[in-house]
């Protein structure tokens, strides 16, 4: 019963038309955007519609197209196609390695007429025939004058390691499906933050508690003042504030602590810390809506209104401008100068926050173990298993060979035994 259960399963035409199925919804998955809120969802196909003038966003979240890779009936594919790839190692796999370590001798002619190459020769060097096919490394096996030969066996190996891979690519996933989670945050530079926006979960997944500090936060900037990259410095800490981790993060180059990876996504410009006759103030910035990289903000310096001067700056490192509320141009400064010859006033710092996203996938190292598979059997699919037999009967030695990959290498060897050992 179980033999027919796994058989039914091994069927070529059934993991074909699972393996189709998944990739169709997978492509699903990556066209529509994972993970993200009902509101995006209504924006985003407000205009789309399916026959029957139904809603698209709605038929997207009923059936969990909005995440497709968690969803019941998409794991439930991927446990089907393990299934079939487990019940073809067993029933085929194995089986076909095994009767390839097998001795497989042959001594009737029929036998050999019915391999790739086949010949019957008479007054054959034997015995220097054989030592050729040992100094060549080929594997003997001897009984009397019958001979088995073959070299590649690890080749037949190959098929085995890529359903393991397959199916631990497929466990990855699962895993992840089960215990990811991805959060995002906005962090002001020197904060110490634990995760709590989290956009997306899973059933089993454990959100960390380890706190994490925003060191430091600058900008790269390139020609005409384009932004190049941006960096944090971030100190994961244990719960007495021990440092533990630390590592400078920008784009796609992120940090790596045990099963979290913090990526840098964003930045921002909160707001702006001046001084005033030895008083330290914090001010909103604004960014101009057609002008991102250009910011403003007002500097009051009494409690008239027409009093006070406007902050411009275009980079939030160095350099700004400075403008009177008249709006006469006051000349430009560094960050940390006192802007002369108004003494009383000095900007101390641009706030910045950082955008950060934070993802745990415990399922990765399986997937990446398993892809890191499926490369070496690539690799190892290329060995030929060639075999050979040799039959001597008086005078005569019947030889046949074949082989499942190099073919022209094949004939080769055939023809240098036919050629080069006859007497």
């Amino acid at each position: 019963m179980k033999l027919k259960f796994l058989r039914t399963f091994a069927q070529l035409n059934i993991a074909i038309l699972l393996l189709l199925i998944i990739a169709g919804f997978s492509i699903i998955g990556t066209i529509i955007e994972q993970d993200q809120t009902v509101a995006y969802y209504q924006e985003t196909y407000s205009n789309y519609y399916l026959p029957g003038n139904l809603i698209f966003w709605k038929f997207l979240l009923f059936f969990g197209f909005d995440h497709v890779y968690k969803t019941p009936w998409f794991l439930t594919l991927l446990f089907l196609f393990g299934t079939c790839l487990i019940s073809c190692t067993f029933t085929q796999q194995f089986p076909t390695l095994k009767s390839a370590r097998r001795c497989n001798f042959k001594s009737e002619a029929k036998e050999f007429r019915r391999q790739e190459y086949y010949t019957n020769l008479k007054n054959l060097y034997f015995a220097k025939c054989l030592n050729n096919f040992k100094i060549k490394k080929y594997t003997i096996f001897q009984q009397k004058e019958i001979v088995y030969i073959y070299k590649g066996i690890l080749g037949r190996f190959a098929p085995i390691i890529v359903h393991i891979a397959m199916v631990l690519i497929l466990t990855g996933n699962t895993f992840a499906a089960f215990g990811s989670f991805n959060a995002q945050e906005l962090i002001a530079k020197g904060e110490i933050w634990h995760v709590q926006n989290i956009i997306s979960k899973s059933f089993f997944t454990q959100i960390p508690t380890s706190p994490v500090r925003v060191n430091d936060f600058w900008i790269e900037y390139g020609p005409k003042n384009s932004i190049k990259q941006f960096y944090s410095d971030l100190s994961v800490l244990r719960t007495d504030g021990t440092e533990v981790s630390r590592k400078t993060i920008s784009v796609n180059f992120p940090l790596r602590f045990r099963n979290l990876t913090f990526y840098q996504t964003d930045w921002n410009a909160i707001g702006l810390r001046v001084r005033i006759n030895d008083t330290v103030y914090q001010l909103p910035i604004k960014s101009f809506s057609k002008a991102k990289n250009l910011w403003v903000s007002s500097i009051p310096i009494s409690n008239t209104p027409d009093k006070g001067f406007t902050f411009i700056t275009n980079t939030l490192n160095e350099t700004f401008s400075l403008y009177t509320s008249d709006g006469i141009f006051l000349g430009n400064f560094n960050i940390g100068d006192e802007v002369n010859p108004l003494k009383e006033l000095e900007i101390v710092e641009i706030m910045k926050e950082t955008g950060l996203q934070i993802k745990a996938d415990p399922g990765i190292p399986l997937i990446y173990f398993g892809f890191g598979l499926l490369m070496i059997s690539s690799l190892i699919s290329y060995f030929s298993f060639t075999q050979f037999w040799l039959s001597k009967k008086d005078e005569n030695v019947l030889i046949g060979a074949t082989a499942n990959r190099a073919k022209l290498n094949l004939r080769f060897e055939f023809l240098t035994i036919t050629l080069a050992y006859k007497k």
